[in-house]
């Protein structure tokens, strides 16, 4: 199996989807209730699915980013806010946090190998 995409919820389609072509996604689908985007490298996709009032969603979105600290410097350039800067964490990740028109949170990360390979990794197949 692979992960085809992830639907977040937008409360107001127009700013959310200004937001993520903002931070660099081709949109490649444009409704009144519904919109699709391309992640700029590799082969996801993410979408919004418009919602009636805010939610309370505690899903969070990573999007990988080789060049992290130089990312973050372009978006907080172009307008972007982060409610945290690139931090390294104790899992061996470096993140950045912000949040989307729909306070959806947002983590741009690299961790290298260790995205998949961390020290501590378990292999369990099946049942």
């Amino acid at each position: 199996m692979n992960l085809n995409q992830v639907t977040i919820p937008a409360i107001d389609m127009a700013s959310s989807t200004r937001f993520y072509r903002g931070m660099g996604f081709l949109q490649i689908v444009d409704t009144e209730h519904y919109a699709r985007f391309e992640c700029p490298e590799g082969d996801a996709t993410f979408s919004l699915s418009l919602a009636e009032h805010k939610q309370e969603n505690p899903t969070v979105i990573y999007f990988e980013c080789v060049n992290l600290d130089e990312r973050v410097e372009q978006l907080v350039k172009a307008g972007f806010t982060f409610t945290q800067p690139p931090t390294d964490q104790r899992y061996l990740w470096r993140e950045a946090i912000l949040n989307d028109p729909a306070d959806n949170k947002i983590k741009l990360f690299w961790a290298g190998d260790n995205r998949k390979n961390p020290p501590w990794r378990v292999e369990r197949k099946g049942v």
